[in-house]
């Protein structure tokens, strides 16, 4: 159990950095830039949740693996060879992207719902949900703040919400299978819905597209 959550975090932790370290340098932030936006992105998360279930200090702060993994990602995707590469290559760039960022939301959405159970809250259902979906979205809102733009989970197809649907699962799922597989069918339920809502383009309702409705229907 005990390997298997470290490959599951360490796997959101180069997904999340990476999804951070592209962001800064689509931004032209200079190396620090790129390595403080990546760290930021991989572990917020993490800190948010820890800080909402009184686990102090965080977790990232008692064991720094996870951001030297982070901190070595990032320094990894500022490599001149990369950099070009995601910059001449515009699809690369958003394909990967968007890969990292559903991997990092579906692995640390499940990882917040297991903290919260071992912190004791196993029964409470809406606690377990909601450090789930802080776990997971929590580093990308930091992110995008950082770099001055809307966060990706108000704007983004069904980000927050695939988060919420994988930790209502892993949460419903723990207390009838064992821990392992149901955090990875709810983390498995995360990728799949991010995947289906950039494939078929679904969207929660937008001010614009309900104007645009009401317009129509009045002519």
């Amino acid at each position: 159990m005990e390997t298997f959550l470290f490959v599951l975090e360490i796997i959101g932790t180069v997904a999340f950095s990476v999804s951070g370290a592209m962001t800064a340098i689509k931004k032209n932030m200079d190396l620090f830039g790129v390595v403080i936006l990546g760290l930021i992105t991989a572990v917020g998360g993490g800190i948010l949740r820890d800080l909402v279930l009184g686990i102090t200090p965080p977790a990232t702060f008692r064991d720094p693996v996870y951001s030297i993994v982070s901190v070595l990602c990032s320094l990894a995707i500022f490599l001149t060879a990369v950099r070009r590469a995601l910059n001449h290559h515009h699809r690369l760039y958003d394909f990967t992207l968007f890969l990292m960022d559903s991997l990092g939301l579906g692995v640390f959405t499940v990882v917040g719902v297991r903290t919260a159970f071992l912190a004791g809250q196993g029964d409470n259902l809406f606690l377990l949900s909601f450090v789930g979906v802080i776990t997971g979205v929590g580093g990308g809102v930091l992110r995008d703040v950082l770099a001055q733009q809307p966060p990706y989970i108000f704007v983004k197809h069904v980000y927050a919400v695939a988060s919420l649907l994988g930790a209502l699962a892993c949460g419903l799922l723990w207390r009838v299978i064992p821990a392992v597989p149901a955090m990875a069918a709810g983390s498995l339920l995360v990728v799949t819905v991010r995947c289906l809502s950039a494939h078929y383009r679904w969207s929660l309702p937008h001010p614009h597209s309900a104007e645009e409705t009401e317009k129509n229907g009045l002519t």
